[in-house]
Parts: C-alpha cells; structure tokens; sequence
C-alpha cells in the first residue's frame, strides 16, 4: 500500500474519534449547564493514557499510534495559530472611556500580580519535587506563576454575552482586565522561552528584540495596509475568496515568522489579529466565517494531543497530591480574592466583586496553550503539566457556579447608564 494512504487511513479513524469524543463530552457539558469547551478539554484527558489508555491500553495505541502524533501536532499548531488570530481580531476596546480603562488597568494588576507571586512561591517550593531539571529554579517558579495568572478571555466573553452582560460596567470592566491579564502572561512566556533556549551570546535577547520589532511592524506597517479589506467588506458586505486568501495568509505567515524567532506559532496569530480592522461588522463576519471551524475541527484535535501528554496517574501520592493543592490554591486564592478585593474598593458590591473574582479565575483553553509550549520547550515536565491540566479543568468548571453563587440572575445589572454612577 502506498505510504501516504497508509497514513491518511490512521490519521482519518483518530480524527472521527476525536471529534465524536469532543461532541458528546461537549453535549453533556451543556447540560450541567457548563461551556462546552469543558467538555471538549475533558474529552481530550480522556482519551489519553489516564483513561482510554489504560481501559483498552491496545485500542489506544492502534487509534493514535506514534506516526501520527505529528500530524496532530500540526494540525493543533495551525488551530490555535488561528484561534489566537481570532480573539485578537475580535479584542474591542473603542467603547472603553478612560476612566473604565483605569479601573481595568487596576483589576488586571490586582488578578494578575497575586496569582504569579503566589505561583512563583509555590514554584520556589516544588521545584525539587516536581522540575525536569531541564531548567533553572527562578523560570521554573516563574513559569508556574504565569500560567496561574491567566485568564481564559474568550469563555469569560461568551459568558457575558449569553448573560447579555457585555454592556453593563463589570462586563466591560472584565472583558478588559482579562485581556490585559492574558496579553502580559503571553509577553511573559515569550521573555521565559527566550531565555530558556538561550545557547549563549545575547541569543535570548535577540529573540526579544526580534520579537518586539515583529509586533511593532505587525502593528504600525501591516496593520495600515490591511485597513482596505474593511474598507472593502463595508461596500460589499461580503468576505470575498481574494479576502479570505488574505485573512487567512496573514496569520499563518506571522506563526510562521513567530515560531522561527522561537516564541511559537500563537503569538504570531494573536499579534496579526490585533493587526486586522477594528469595523465591528468586519470582525464579526470574520469570526463568523471561521470560528466554527477552527472551534469545531481544530481545537478537538489540540485537546486531544494534550490529553495524549497527560498522565494524571503520576501525581497520585501524597507528596504529589499535596503539591497539586498547593498549586490549585495558588492560583484560585490569587486570581479570586484578588480581583474581589480590587473590585470593592472600586466601589462594587460584594456580591458584584465575587462575580467578577468567579470569572476571571476560569483559565480554559488559554493555561493549555500556555502549559502545551512550557512542556514542548522542557520548561516543565509530566507531572507538573498533568497538574495544571487539572487547574485548567476545576477552575473552568468552578467560574460559572461561583459567579451564580454571588450574583443570582435577579440581582444582575444588565443597565450600561450605571457605568455613569462610577466615572
């Protein structure tokens, strides 16, 4: 038989796999009342070694043998390559009064500064424990710090906007301290994947300076000359194939450049998202177009090939239980109190504050990338990865209860004029 169709014929079994794992898990997740991507992510754990892998440990090898582990690992590359485009492409801050950037400025400190300095020093501690010894204590501590610190930006939006909250003062304010949050945890991770792979003689620091001169001339030069495809989608009303070809280039051609600085594939997308026009009715028919694809076909693929890498049976134990609570508590008391607090003294309720604190603790589909590239990279190894599979899983599952628990529908302020009482 030839090669090629012998690879195509493993690699078509994995994918209807995978994609019927995902649209069930993700079903039964609706109806627990949770975003279907929790389910997806469990979906993906559980086809791998901690479950389907020792249930029907030969079924599992024969569905996702060694050879085809790194079409999936190019397959998910170019899925989150273009989801990341697409949360930069729909971020929209021209509603944003700067007063309401103020406060956003404080809340995303006040999430984001708790959680890595409680990760750090949960990091400090578990390093003997838990590194690969593939790294140094401090990127070790830090890396574990960033990825606690995140905030997964495109389920807390689609929460909001199933509440139809996106509008009201915490809804905004949310949307934009998230953000922030996320967008400084990235330039993190590309600061720690620099200097990890640095060889010697200033390599890190070209990697920086590479990296800033790319977003500078994503945003500055290649952000003008892409203005005309708003332009023109405002006369036609249409994405056109030559636009599409266009959208589509722009992204994979800046993971392309990214991934050869050696900062990986997912900032280059996001930078070429935020580089695309801001007419609100452009990107929403862009998002239209191609989320539900990426979303449908692409992200299964990438959960699964974290699952694959996910081996919950190393961290049982005590020591490691204890090093897992650790690193959970790290991360939920950090994000969650933090934010609380913050938005107390910005003049919110409480019950308001602990909503907000409920939803910016979720971390989703965003620690996952960040972890995936830690672990590509020996900045973690296993155990620690497993770990904060499972942080991305209980924290994503625990955001929308909590924001019931502390604001009950009824007492939810979905009117955009009480943003005025807080200038």
């Amino acid at each position: 038989m030839d090669a090629n169709l012998e690879l195509v014929l493993k690699v078509l079994p994995a994918l209807v796999v995978i994609l019927v794992a995902a649209a069930i898990c993700g079903r039964l997740a609706l109806m627990v009342r949770q975003p279907r991507v929790l389910g997806e992510m469990v979906a993906g754990v559980l086809l791998g070694p901690t479950l389907f892998g020792w249930v029907f440990p030969g079924a599992q090898q024969a569905l996702f043998p060694s050879e085809i582990k790194p079409i999936l690992y190019v397959l998910s590359t170019i899925g989150l390559t273009l989801y990341m485009f697409l949360v930069g492409a729909g971020l929209d801050h021209s509603a944003s009064s700067p007063a309401q950037v103020r406060r956003a400025g404080v809340l995303a400190v006040s999430g984001f500064l708790p959680s890595l300095a409680l990760g750090f020093g949960a990091g400090l501690i578990l390093y003997g424990t838990l590194s690969a010894g593939q790294t140094s204590r401090w990127e070790f501590a830090l890396f574990v710090g960033g990825a606690l610190s995140l905030t997964a930006f495109p389920m807390l939006a689609r929460i909001l906007y199933e509440r139809g909250l996106q509008n009201s003062p915490i809804g905004r304010l949310t949307l934009l301290a998230a953000s922030v949050d996320d967008a400084v945890a990235w330039c993190l991770l590309a600061v720690l994947t620099a200097l990890h792979l640095d060889t010697g003689g200033g390599g890190a620091l070209r990697t920086i300076a590479l990296t800033a001169l790319f977003a500078v001339v994503m945003l500055k030069l290649v952000a003008p000359l892409l203005r005309p495809l708003g332009a023109r989608f405002a006369a036609t009303g249409t994405l056109s194939p030559t636009m599409m070809y266009v959208v589509v280039l722009v992204p994979l051609t800046a993971g392309w450049l990214t991934d050869w600085i050696g900062v990986y594939a997912v900032f280059g997308g996001f930078i070429a998202g935020l580089a695309m026009p801001r007419d609100p009715k452009f990107r929403e028919a862009l998002h239209g177009r191609m989320m539900e694809v990426v979303s449908t076909l692409l992200l299964p693929v990438f959960f699964t090939f974290s699952g694959l890498n996910t081996h919950l049976d190393g961290i049982a134990g005590g020591a490691m239980l204890l090093a897992f609570l650790l690193i959970l508590l790290a991360g939920f008391v950090g994000k969650y109190f933090g934010c609380a607090v913050s938005m107390k003294a910005m003049g919110f309720s409480w019950r308001e504050s602990y909503a907000v604190g409920a939803l910016m603790n979720a971390r989703g589909l965003m620690i996952l990338i960040f972890i995936n590239i830690g672990l590509a990279h020996g900045m973690i190894g296993q155990e620690v990865f497993a770990m904060l599979v499972l942080v991305a899983v209980i924290t994503t599952a625990g955001a929308l209860p909590l924001y019931q628990l502390a604001l009950p529908a009824r007492l939810e302020e979905k009117d955009p004029e009480r943003e005025d009482q807080l200038v």
